[in-house]
């Protein structure tokens, strides 16, 4: 069922994975809890980022926590949400951080598909999460999972950027090989910690700056 819902490409690089204990065990989790609790995102959403954008398209990855936890928030998509839905205060200041880099106006929609359709790979270190409760999906496996993904860029590309935005993305900055690509760190935009170090990051021009340096197409945020 799972292997359905995920991309060809990275299927072929990730099925293993699906065939692994942890993952057969945290299928059986899901599906348990979701018959007494409310978990997002969506179950054909889970894998939405692997989906719009294929590991050969892969560039750029922006790496978060877990999705939102908040009534029709999460689209599986690390920070975005869908046209309908207002912009969350994470996205916003990742808006304002954008006009204050590079000038750009905030969106009007938090949808950031157009991002994923570019090669940003919009990823959380936990693809799922309990109504109400961030954080609640921690340590049943997702975490393994999301290490095995960026593994497997590690191992047959390079040149990715990785922003890594607030403590959970930063702990997997040991995976990545910093050689071959460039790794750029802040602190996470949500409110709470956005003036820790995510504004004034300037993670939009540095992504095209060395997108650019590597001769790539450059990210029309």
């Amino acid at each position: 069922m799972i292997k359905a819902k995920i991309e060809e490409s990275w299927l072929n690089y990730l099925s293993a994975e699906f065939e692994s204990v942890y993952m057969k065990n945290l299928s059986i989790f899901l599906k348990e809890e979701k018959k007494v609790k409310t978990i997002y995102p969506q179950g054909g959403k889970i894998f939405n980022a692997f989906n719009l954008t294929p590991f050969s398209k892969v560039k750029v990855v922006i790496l978060g926590q877990d999705p939102y936890h908040g009534p029709n928030q999460a689209n599986g998509l690390s920070f975005s949400v869908n046209k309908s839905v207002p912009i969350p205060p994470s996205l916003k200041n990742i808006f304002i951080e954008l006009y204050n880099d590079l000038g750009i106006k905030p969106a009007s929609s938090g949808c950031l598909e157009r991002w994923s359709n570019q090669g940003i790979l919009l990823l959380n270190t936990c693809l799922t999460v309990e109504k109400g409760k961030p954080a609640s999906h921690r340590n049943i496996g997702w975490e393994q999972f999301t290490d095995s993904v960026l593994k497997k860029l590690n191992a047959n590309k390079k040149n990715i950027v990785y922003l890594l935005w607030g403590k959970h993305a930063q702990e997997k900055a040991h995976i990545i090989n910093k050689y071959n690509n460039k790794v750029f760190m802040s602190s996470h935009p949500s409110p709470y910690s956005a003036n820790q170090g995510f504004f004034g990051s300037k993670p939009f021009s540095k992504t095209n700056d060395y997108l650019t340096s590597t001769k790539q197409i450059t990210i029309n945020w």
